[in-house]
Parts: C-alpha cells; structure tokens; sequence
C-alpha cells in the first residue's frame, strides 16, 4: 500500500515533525479512547447487565466478545476500504454510525438485542481505528518521535481503561446499565468537528480493486474459530465446535493463499516472513489477551464476592491502570537504554508476576488485586509501546497501512480471546464446582450453575438460609475458577517472554528494520 502523506526519510535522520502533526496526533486519539473506554466499561457492566437482561453464560460473553469479534474481523477490510475512499472520510462515518448505533444499545430490551447492536457497534468501529498507527506512522518519520507518539497512543488506550470504569461506575451507581454506552458521544462530537480540520487526508493513488472473497475468507476464518473455542469451554458438543475450529483454520489457510498470489493483496502477509514483525504483532496480542483477561474476572470478584460498588470497584484497579499510563510514557525512554527484546519478554515476565500474585491469593483479598493489577499494568504498558513501534518500524512506510491494520487485529484478537478463552475457562470451573439446590425450578437452576450473577439473582429469591448457601457456594466457584485462570496466565505470559527474546533479536541493534 502507498499514501499520499508519506515521508522518504526513515530512522533518527528524518525531519521531525511540526506542532500541526501533534495536534493531528491528539485528535486521533479521540477514537482511541473511545474504543478503549469501550471495552472496560462494559466489564463494569457486566454484573448489571447479567442482573437486569438475565442473558445465559454464552449470550454474557457474546455480549463482550461480539464487539471485538467483529471489529477484528473486520479491520483489514475496512483498512482496505479506507485506502480507496479515504482514510479520514471513512473515519468521519464510523464516528457517526458508532454514536447512532450507541445510543441503541443503551436501550436494548434484550440479551439478543445487545449482542446484535454490539455486533454493529464493531462495524462502525473498524472504521475508526485504521487511520491511528498508520497515520502515526506517516506523520512521525523520526524514530524518537515516533516512539513518543506511540508511547501516546498506548498511554491513551489505558488512559480510557482508567476513565471507563470511573466513569461507568459512576452512572451504574445513579443510572441504570445503558448509561454506559452513551459515553460514546461526548467523544465523538469533537472528533466530528475537528478530524476535518486538522487530520491530514490519507488514501492509496492507486488503489487495488476491492476484493469480496477476501473479505469474506477474512470474516469466515476468525469466527468460527473463536465460536468454536468458547462453545467447548461451555461444555458444547466436542466433535462440532472442533469442526468448525478447523473450518476457521481451513479458511485462513485459503485467505493466506489468496493474499500470496494477488498483485495487490487486502492484507500483506509477507510481512510476516519478518521475524521482528510476526513477533511484535504476537507480543501486542498476548499483552491484550493478560490485560482483557484479567479485567473479566477480578471486576466481576469485586463486586460480586467482595460486594464493593461499581464505583468503588473502578478505584480499586486506577493504580494499576495509571502505572500503565506511566510505564507506556517511560518505555520510549527506557528503549535508549535496553535492548527492544528485552524490554518487551520483562514486559511480558511482568504480566506473567502479576497472575501469579492472583494465584497466591486465593481468597481474593483487595490488598492483593491491587498489587497484582499494578505489576500487570506495568507489564502492559512496557511491551504494548516497544511491540507496536516494533511493528511500525518493521514495514516500509508504503507499507504502513497494512502494518497498523495488522496491528489493531492483533489487539482485538487478544481482547476477543482474553475473554473467550479465560473467560471460558471460569465458566467451566464455575459449572464444575457451584452447589445448586435440586429443588429449584429447571429455570433457575440453569441461572444459578452458569453465571455467579445468576447465583446472586436466584439466591435473593429463596429463603434466607438456603440463599446464604447458594451464595456461598457460588462465590467459593467463582474464586476456585479464578485461581485456575492465573495459573493459565503465568504459563502463557511466561512462555510469550521466552518466545519475544528469541524472535526479537534482529531488532537488538537499533538498526531501522525498515530501513534494511
């Protein structure tokens, strides 16, 4: 891909850019934070939403994942789109359509309902999210620039993190669940305003033709897989759900094929033949995947163990989330003085710490959620800066658009499967381990042995005595499952940190990749 805002200069020699590309910078991070904010506040919500729309355990993660789902799925595409029509133009439509389809979903009458305007909410979605990286990538040539504005951009993903659930606490106390999706529209309102003025147009001269199949094959890969990996989590027929998994992987494998033989390929895959790229891209991933993860459970534990409100539950985790912000700002620093590799595996040695300290508390004691999301957010904050500058600077500028395309999907493939996967996990070990009474009613007790929400509902409707040991017995499920969730994530952060030191080692010299 080429754009017309390009810059031949590459690496510590280029010109460094003027104030009017910082403020471009600013505004761009507009639908960052929007996006961020989306995807906590919704774990703020979830123990709202499970008490009012009573959804079952699968329709409780579609509502989270079917977002990121969709918007991962369709990222490329719309990068694709975006290149013919107009980076920007395309930005200013998805602002509209995310603000319309928001106000929506704050007044879903149903479980199936939200699930379809999330859906929609992650169409309009991907097309905010294209013009950040690979703007960003465009406007600050200079690498000390450049790792400064990404350094931004992911201070301004947990800066959202942080202000969802303050927020949304907030209006879960005094609102009712919706209210947090309105949220979306203070954001969006300067962005409409300001985007036209001061983000610089940004599209391919020459265009390659918009291909249908590869959108599709796109589609059709990533979500039959991650449907398939959550239906046997929730106890679904092996033989089907592994089916389809494998259709999913068939069709990636034909989409791969596809971009390989095409002259102007939807998604440039030879990117991946970089080992500091494919690395980079895998590091993002699982730093969303620890980050997402452990927002799920811990947010429901606080409020629904603990018993701490929404509001209160949010400042619980704000230590966490501003060490995030701090370490993401430092990482650009730091980067002058340590090796990329190394910066990136301590990152992920830190998410891996922060699991661990879960898994030693197995009572869930508030001191020690604080501490562990403090370690983690660290982590996060250092190998979510160092992998995507990675990324960016491991493709050519022409090459920009495909890389930050790339990128995104690496971020949300790593929301979707922070919750599909660990999520998943504590729902078996829910099932596995809850006590509920035989004499219910069929109903409730399919509420009661799939959600720690669905406990609490049908608890309040029993005697006190039998409701007392219906709660217990949930909330010691819950925590049992949770406990068994860190220990997954130690494994993976640690067997990612070892992964990142081998395959980021051509990034060690301080060499631009680009540039070779």
């Amino acid at each position: 891909m080429a754009f017309i805002l390009d810059t031949p200069k590459q690496g510590a020699a280029a010109a460094r850019a003027d104030t009017r590309a910082w403020v471009a910078l600013a505004v761009l991070m507009l639908p960052v934070l929007l996006i961020s904010v989306d995807n906590t506040v919704l774990s703020f919500a979830v123990p709202s939403i499970s008490l009012a729309l009573v959804p079952s355990a699968p329709e409780l993660l579609w509502i989270i994942d079917v977002y990121p789902l969709v918007l991962a799925a369709l990222l490329v595409p719309m990068g694709s789109l975006a290149d013919r029509f107009g980076r920007r133009r395309l930005l200013l439509l998805g602002s509209t359509g995310f603000a319309v389809v928001s106000v929506l979903a704050a007044f879903a009458p149903s479980a199936a309902a939200l699930i379809g305007y999330r859906a929609l909410l992650g169409v309009f979605g991907s097309m905010l999210m294209p013009s950040t990286l690979s703007l960003i990538r465009n406007l600050f040539a200079h690498q000390d620039q450049r790792r400064a504005a990404i350094a931004i951009w992911a201070a301004c993903f947990s800066g959202g993190a942080a202000l969802g659930p303050i927020v949304g606490g907030f209006l879960l106390e005094h609102f009712w669940w919706g209210s947090v999706f309105l949220l979306s529209v203070p954001v969006l309102v300067p962005l409409l305003i300001l985007a036209p003025i001061f983000v610089p147009a940004s599209r391919d001269p020459e265009p390659g033709k918009i291909d249908p199949l590869s959108i599709l094959l796109s589609f059709g890969a990533m979500v039959p897989v991650i449907f398939g990996i959550k239906e046997i989590a929730q106890g679904g027929p092996w033989a089907v759900n592994a089916g389809l998994i494998a259709a999913g992987l068939a069709l990636g494998f034909v989409f791969v094929r596809r971009q390989l033989r095409r002259d102007s390929p939807m998604l440039d895959v030879r990117l991946f033949r970089n080992p500091v790229f494919s690395g980079g891209v895998l590091a993002n991933l699982l730093s969303i995947f620890s980050l997402v993860g452990f927002l799920y459970f811990v947010t429901q534990h606080l409020q629904l163990v603990v018993g701490l409100s929404p509001t209160a539950a949010a400042f619980v985790l704000v230590p966490g989330l501003a060490v995030s912000i701090v370490t993401g700002l430092l990482a650009a620093r730091l980067a002058r003085f340590f090796k990329p590799s190394r910066l990136v595996a301590a990152g992920l040695l830190l998410n891996a710490v922060g699991f661990g300290i879960v898994w030693l508390n197995p009572g869930g004691a508030v001191a020690g959620i604080v501490a562990a999301f403090v370690v983690l957010g660290a982590g996060v904050g250092i190998a979510e800066t160092i992998s995507n500058d990675l990324i960016l600077s491991a493709a050519p500028p022409a090459r920009a658009g495909a890389a930050s395309a790339i990128s995104e999907t690496a971020y949300e493939v790593g929301s979707v499967l922070g919750t599909a996967l660990l999520g998943s996990i504590l729902a078996a070990a829910y099932r596995l381990n809850v006590v509920v009474p035989g004499s219910l009613p069929t109903a409730d007790r399919n509420a009661a042995g799939q959600t720690l929400g669905g406990a609490i509902d049908v608890a309040n409707t029993l005697p006190a005595g039998q409701g007392s040991a219906l709660l217990a017995s949930a909330r010691h499920a819950f925590d049992s499952g949770s406990g068994l969730v860190a220990l997954v994530g130690v494994a993976l952060m640690a067997g990612a940190a070892v992964m990142c030191l081998r395959t980021l080692r051509a990034a060690d010299s301080g060499a631009e990749p680009a540039a070779r």
